[in-house]
């Protein structure tokens, strides 16, 4: 193994990126939905637009950040196996496009509330009912998007295993944290009736993923090398 790490600062920067774009664009839209009420709905939307178009810049803005910080860390772990660290950027690659398709979604929902003239024969309420229906596939689409976001910690979590300079505890959290993800989504699509317990089990074990962030971030990083 060589002895010189690619330089870590590059990933510490698109993860707190990640966190920030992600964290607002899943947040705070979500945040406008009134469930079971269309009209409560559009009313919140039009009311925060400006915060609303924010929220679907940051979601695209998220993805292209995914993508740079999948290859900022295949230039960290490429020389602890390289297999792993291609099927990690190879995973994150398959998973952009998908996000980026969905954010689709919100932009129509938005669309749907232009007032243009040639959705003009649409009644207010059928025109609310077909915003929410945008709303509710961009959330099918999340967890569509989701096998992704927790297969790809998976090559992640033994490339951290195999690094000697890596704590035990990240390699464990991120496979949790793979395990999370991947078990919300087959409860969802399964047995959609125990998604609410499943997913409060499942919700914490994705934190699991911070830990590697959380280490990125460390000052121990910078005088130990992640592979030897």
């Amino acid at each position: 193994m060589k002895s010189n790490p690619s330089n870590p600062r590059a990933a510490r920067l698109l993860y707190l990126s990640l966190m920030a774009t992600g964290g607002y664009s899943m947040l705070y839209v979500p945040s406008l939905i009134v469930p079971g009420d269309p009209a409560a709905t559009a009313e919140n939307i039009l009311a925060h637009e400006a915060l609303y178009r924010l929220g679907i810049v940051s979601g695209l803005a998220c993805q292209v950040i995914f993508l740079l910080l999948v290859l900022a860390l295949y230039k960290l772990f490429r020389e602890v196996n390289r297999t792993h660290a291609a099927l990690m950027v190879g995973l994150v690659v398959a998973a952009v496009p998908v996000g980026f398709l969905n954010m689709l979604n919100q932009v129509a929902a938005l669309h749907v509330l232009s007032g243009a003239d040639y959705l003009r024969v649409f009644e207010a309420d059928q025109l609310n009912a077909l915003m929410m229906l945008f709303l509710e596939l961009h959330g099918q689409g999340l967890l569509i998007v989701q096998v992704f976001w927790g297969a790809w910690l998976l090559p992640l979590g033994l490339l951290v295993m195999k690094a000697p300079s890596m704590p035990t505890f990240i390699w464990v959290l991120l496979i949790v944290a793979c395990g999370g993800y991947l078990v919300d989504v087959l409860t969802r699509l399964l047995i959609p009736e125990h998604a609410a317990i499943v997913s409060s089990i499942s919700g914490a074990a994705k934190f699991g993923e911070l830990a590697m962030a959380l280490w990125l971030l460390s000052p121990a990083l910078r005088t130990r090398p992640v592979h030897g």
